[in-house]
């Protein structure tokens, strides 16, 4: 048991030092990410013998396989249905990943956002950044921190030119699209969790969060504008319609309309029928997909030639970001399974005590493995008898969680979308953004203490 919990641990760790050094070994980080969780769940499989309480296993899944020895029901369980179960939870955040930026390479293709970059005409980096990073905190309140990172990454290429400058807005992004989720129950999957859970309530999570989280962002902000006064950055040159085909004013401004109120309804669909989010973003998508088709209805073989058709968009999404996403969450399950998170939960409410302190810390790891199962393990840990419906103790659970991913690019959903999208560098980012993103937590966490 003690050897394949430590064979597991060890892959994960091996794994993740591949991704990070991705440059350096020169082994794509989606490759390293893929292997570490196939092989996490092998392990495990094959020592689930000795890592199952068959004992604990529902009735009805033994009743299910009669006359099957202990280990024979282990490696069921483990097979048939904790890697199916974790696949389903994985698989709708890979459809969700699918429809958002299926939506937004569509958006872009019609040329939509040009109703807000043509808006945008200052070349200041400080002003872009205050710009940039106000409107992803808010916006990820109102979508959430993946679907707005996706289109904030996919709004600075058409104002920014150089790639090198836009890795930076990319980071700012993530860092500001992390804080805006954290106060709204819809903005981020850990407080959508504590909201779902009964933990905390709508209105006091927003008022109790939104501004220790928009000093989070601030804090980088102001000293950004110290460190970055008087720079500038090259937006990209004009350029024509190198698709040759004509769309109107009327087309670009429908498309971009029909594809931002998408994105906006899914957080509304969720609400109205607690079907997962993917199902809402799958809904969009085939709004917008069908009033593309009826917008060139007698005019489809031009539409394919141009690349404006929905099936070559879809062939231009960036897969191995997809797949990336897969290895990873596929890898962090295998940790959630085994119980090694839960048990790394329970490692710091032994050994520190201090409930904000254990919060805090909780934040911090978030960073490093996925913020889903740790928010999972304290909801387990801290029942509502003890920390009851909005205590200051979900608050901080729900800021803390929320925020602390952005510390490392791989700590979050924005921040892997963000490094798929725009090939962002392990080692830049910690040396870049990390400062930042961890002078803004801690900024944020005293702010929470005070008030």
């Amino acid at each position: 048991m003690t050897i394949a919990l430590v064979l597991i641990s060890a892959i994960f760790c091996v794994g993740y030092l591949a991704i990070v050094t991705e440059h350096n070994i020169h082994i794509d980080k989606t490759a390293s990410a893929i292997m570490t969780g196939v092989l996490c769940w092998t392990v495990y499989i094959l020592a689930s013998g000795s890592l199952v309480d068959v004992s604990a296993l529902p009735a009805w899944f033994t009743e299910e396989l009669p006359g099957r020895s202990a280990a024979e029901l282990a490696h069921a369980w483990v097979g048939e249905h904790q890697l199916l179960e974790f696949l389903g939870e994985i698989s709708s955040i890979l459809f969700f990943l699918l429809g958002a930026m299926t939506i937004v390479e569509l958006v872009d293709a019609y040329g939509g956002f040009s109703l807000i970059t043509d808006r945008i005409r200052s070349t200041s980096t400080v002003r872009l950044l205050w710009t940039v990073g106000l409107i992803a905190f808010f916006m990820s309140a109102a979508l959430d921190n993946l679907t707005t990172t996706i289109v904030m990454i996919s709004l600075i290429r058409k104002l920014i030119a150089e790639q090198k400058d836009r890795l930076f807005f990319a980071g700012i992004i993530v860092i500001a699209a992390n804080a805006g989720g954290a106060w709204s129950p819809i903005g981020d999957v850990t407080t959508t969790m504590l909201w779902i859970g009964g933990q905390i309530t709508t209105l006091n999570i927003i008022h109790s969060v939104i501004i220790p989280s928009l000093v989070c962002i601030l804090v980088p902000l102001l000293f950004l504008s110290v460190t970055l006064r008087g720079q500038h950055v090259t937006p990209p040159a004009p350029g024509n319609d190198e698709n040759g085909f004509d769309i109107s004013r009327g087309q670009r401004n429908l498309v971009f309309t029909v594809g931002m109120c998408g994105l906006l309804f899914v957080p509304v669909f969720k609400t109205l029928t607690h079907l997962p989010p993917f199902m809402g973003m799958m809904l969009s998508l085939s709004v917008l997909w069908v009033v593309t088709e009826l917008m060139h209805k007698h005019q489809r073989d031009e539409v394919m030639d141009a690349g404006l058709h929905i099936v070559t968009i879809l062939k231009r999404i960036d897969s191995a970001s997809v797949l990336f996403f897969l290895g990873i969450l596929l890898a962090v399950a295998a940790l959630e399974a085994t119980g090694l998170l839960g048990s790394l939960a329970r490692a710091l409410d032994a050994s520190v005590g201090n409930i904000d302190v254990i919060i805090f810390l909780i934040g911090l790891l978030s960073a490093v493995v996925d913020n889903v199962p740790l928010v999972a393990a304290a909801m387990g840990m801290y029942d509502l008898s003890t920390y009851p419906v909005d205590a200051p103790m979900w608050e901080f659970l729900a800021y803390a969680a929320g925020t602390g991913g952005s510390c490392l690019i791989i700590g979050s959903a924005a921040g892997v979308a963000a490094m798929g999208m725009e090939r962002i560098n392990f080692f830049w980012y910690m040396k870049v953004m990390t400062p930042l993103a961890l002078m803004g937590y801690v900024a944020g966490a005293l702010c929470y203490q005070l008030l």
